[in-house]
């Protein structure tokens, strides 16, 4: 990877930020009092600040990667007091499958949080100069999507109730476009297969995920480990069991770190932060039961290049680490690498996906 494209990322990353920052103005104007269609009673609102967050992930946070796999994916987090007014958010309908699933039930009394999520990202070949489809080789995929969270916090039991509801598009050129500007941009080789990808032309898709926290086990404030228990149905559908720990010099809620939880472009904040100072090394792993993966088996229309269920591994190891840093201004600083095992069993595709990303966040009070 030359150096005026990893320049060139940089600045887009910083760019980012700044467009974060500059959403000041749109968030402190917003306000909480539109109800979502279900409310329990017993569930407090715990929205005394707001945060966003910008991410950036890239095969070219890994040192000696290239573009191959999940090879980038972009996404703004809106956080806390006022996201739910935002016209496009989906609390309504997802407040609406909580209650038939009965999660209202399961928390006692609960501490809300919610977030909104405007993202894309895209897979890729590993070799992204052939026109045609790389048979045996991961197809082109994209998605653009918005999602919404809803976490219930129990307080007293030290669980946690995390679900979300995501609607975007499959398949539309855009994904493949900025990859096209920015390798142009950079004197990279161009993507040449991008109307080859799934659901070429777009295809809506959503999926919804629920998931149980647990905290298993904290020590002032220097260490934390916990497990996660999910499920989704949708352009992903799977059954995970997650274990996960932070070290270091911790001051914000063990609700708040959440890595477990993200799945690709789809990132996990949804506890409000706050400003505090805190540094933290963070690892852990999951394993998964993945029943079908719409970025590679498609969905109904016709694609180029899909794999049928059985020439799929459905057992996946996914693992990750990462390192925080948060400072009192409000501002915090994330890094991470993460990967998982091979879903292709044969041919060119058969191989691991690692990839690196960074998030910036902003809390305002």
């Amino acid at each position: 990877m030359n150096k005026v494209r990893r320049n060139l990322l940089l600045g887009l990353v910083l760019f980012f930020g700044a467009f974060a920052a500059a959403a000041d103005t749109v968030i402190r104007g917003k306000n909480a009092d539109i109800a979502p269609i279900w409310k329990p009673e017993k569930s407090l609102r715990f929205d005394p600040k707001i945060s966003r967050s910008f991410a950036f992930d890239n095969d070219v946070l890994v040192p000696g990667s290239r573009d191959q796999d999940y090879t980038y994916g972009l996404n703004l987090n809106f956080v806390g007091q006022g996201v739910e007014d935002q016209w496009s958010a989906l609390h309504g309908p997802l407040d609406w499958l909580d209650h038939q699933l009965g999660i209202d039930e399961k928390v006692t009394i609960s501490i809300e949080s919610a977030k909104v999520e405007y993202g894309l990202f895209g897979f890729t070949p590993e070799d992204i100069t052939l026109a045609e489809p790389a048979e045996g080789d991961r197809p082109y995929a994209s998605l653009i999507y918005v999602s919404s969270t809803r976490e219930r916090h129990d307080p007293v039991r030290q669980t946690s109730w995390q679900s979300t509801l995501t609607i975007g598009v499959m398949g539309l050129a855009a994904v493949g476009e900025i990859q096209g500007y920015v390798h142009s941009a950079t004197g990279s080789e161009q993507p040449r297969g991008w109307d080859t990808q799934i659901s070429e032309g777009g295809e809506l898709t959503a999926r919804y995920n629920l998931a149980r926290q647990s905290l298993l086990y904290r020590d002032r404030g220097d260490l934390e480990i916990k497990t996660t228990v999910q499920g989704s149905v949708g352009f992903i559908t799977e059954t995970s069991w997650s274990l996960s720990l932070r070290a270091g010099n911790i001051r914000t809620p063990w609700v708040s770190f959440n890595p477990e939880l993200t799945s690709y472009g789809e990132k996990a904040t949804s506890t409000d932060q706050g400003r505090v100072a805190e540094h933290y090394f963070w690892t852990g792993f999951s394993l998964k039961a993945r029943v079908y993966n719409a970025f590679l088996q498609g969905q109904f229309r016709d694609s180029d290049l899909t794999y049928d269920s059985d020439e799929l591994n459905h057992g996946i190891v996914e693992a990750w680490i990462g390192y925080t840093v948060a400072f009192d201004t409000g501002y915090s600083f994330t890094y991470s690498i993460r990967g998982h095992s091979s879903e292709l069993k044969e041919g060119v595709g058969d191989r691991n996906v690692v990839w690196g990303g960074l998030q910036i966040t902003k809390t305002i009070i």
